[in-house]
């Protein structure tokens, strides 16, 4: 088993709540279809609720590289998300400018690891927002 079937298969055991690296943080399970493949993929995220919508950011740990998800959401936004016990449909959007400045500065403060990833990279990080549909 993989390390991300581990953390999906605990969210889905205990409501959306799992331990280690995600002990104590909101996540998601995102839904999204590869870019290339068009294989179904689902990937534990962390997230941020801005009223009806979720955001989540493509930090990949301060990698240089974008996360394949980020790809996958920008060829395919129509996608689902799983919180809690719910599902629900989105559609993925990337958010620029100052508005994501703030946003990745507000989820910074919330946990700082963020913070880090951004400095660890040249890259700006994208911060994507899910909106029900």
């Amino acid at each position: 088993m993989s390390w991300n079937e581990g953390v999906i298969e605990e969210f889905r055991k205990n409501h959306g709540k799992v331990g280690g690296t995600f002990s104590g943080t909101p996540i998601l399970l995102l839904h999204h279809v590869g870019a290339k493949t068009g294989k179904a993929r689902v990937n534990p995220v962390m997230y941020l609720k801005d009223g009806d919508r979720y955001l989540v950011f493509a930090s990949k740990g301060g990698a240089p590289k974008h996360p394949d998800w980020y790809h996958n959401l920008k060829a395919h936004p129509n996608v689902q998300i799983e919180v809690g016990d719910d599902k629900i449909d989105v559609k993925a959007a990337e958010v620029t400018g100052r508005e994501r400045d703030h946003l990745y500065a507000r989820q910074s403060s919330l946990i700082p690891q963020f913070a880090d990833y951004q400095q660890k990279t040249t890259r700006v990080i994208p911060v994507i927002s899910l909106t029900p549909r």
